[in-house]
């Protein structure tokens, strides 16, 4: 595991950036700068990092950075690494989306995985459209309170990082901005390899979720210790990340009901809507398992 001590210390994210307090998608993002510097050209979908990146004249990040329709990043990136290659040139394409723009544009996520096209995609994930007004998304969490789920969401949970694995993508992760280290260790892997890389960042958010701002890191780690966000990494074969090892076993878990009560989204859950979801995190462990 790479030391921080050793990594750049070259800023990526500016003084004066437009991000609330607390933003998970900051420390993401420095992470991000760490390991790969300006080698990194982003290719960012709309979400609140292209609120956060600001306009030309007081830009916040200091990546190469485009800015693209809703739905085309992965087809974006794609172009990028053909033309990199054609030209001689040197730079990793870095797709950087939010869970919303995972669904809507999961047709070119899906393609540019098929096709194994040299690309990282992060997906630094919130669990809701939060720069819009906080409508759910595919991933938002089993009865999560959104704008557009008042009474708490009741659809399925989306797996993104499961779905990827089995696309045959050539390197899958999950990551959370709750341990750094881990998700800088795995960008350090991805950087290493050519092909089609995947990683999906748990990115707890203040507003949206309804906690104080002080919190993300631990908010993050709380979702680790209770077992509902579990740190997996496939290079090969697929191996519990160090982490969430020690939750693999269900009685050294939080109590998900800690997790569930630090959040206001989560405020209509009775115990025995928090039963179910324990039953539903219970499944995702048997299937990595």
């Amino acid at each position: 595991m790479v030391a921080i001590k050793d990594l750049s210390k070259e800023k990526f994210v500016l003084p004066g950036t437009t991000a609330c307090q607390g933003c998970p998608h900051v420390l993401g993002l420095k992470a991000l700068g760490m390991v790969l510097g300006d080698r990194a050209v982003l290719v960012v979908p709309a979400g609140c990092t292209t609120i956060i990146a600001g306009l030309k004249d007081r830009a916040s990040l200091k990546f190469p950075l485009l800015h693209v329709p809703f739905a085309s990043g992965p087809a974006v990136a794609t172009g990028l690494s053909s033309a990199f290659k054609r030209l001689g040139k040197y730079g990793i394409p870095v797709v950087w989306m939010g869970d919303g723009a995972s669904d809507i544009g999961f047709a070119t996520l899906s393609g540019a995985c098929i096709r194994k096209d040299d690309m990282i995609v992060i997906v630094s994930d919130n669990e809701a459209y939060m720069n819009t007004g906080i409508q759910a998304s595919g991933t938002t969490f089993w009865k999560a309170k959104t704008t557009t789920s008042p009474a708490g969401k009741k659809e399925e949970k989306k797996d993104l990082a499961l779905i990827m694995l089995m696309h045959r993508a050539d390197y899958v992760a999950t990551a959370s901005v709750g341990y750094l280290q881990d998700f800088i260790s795995k960008l350090e892997r991805a950087k290493e390899i050519e092909g089609f890389r995947f990683i999906h960042l748990h990115s707890p958010c203040p507003p949206g979720w309804g906690f104080d701002s002080s919190e993300t890191v631990e908010i993050a780690r709380m979702a680790v210790k209770c077992g509902a966000w579990i740190l997996w990494e496939f290079d090969g074969e697929l191996k519990i990340s160090a982490p969430s090892r020690p939750y693999a076993d269900k009685s050294k878990r939080l109590p998900l009901k800690e997790y569930i009560r630090a959040q206001r989204r989560f405020r209509h859950l009775s115990d025995e809507d928090i039963k179910e979801i324990e039953k539903k995190i219970d499944e995702q462990w048997k299937a990595l398992k």
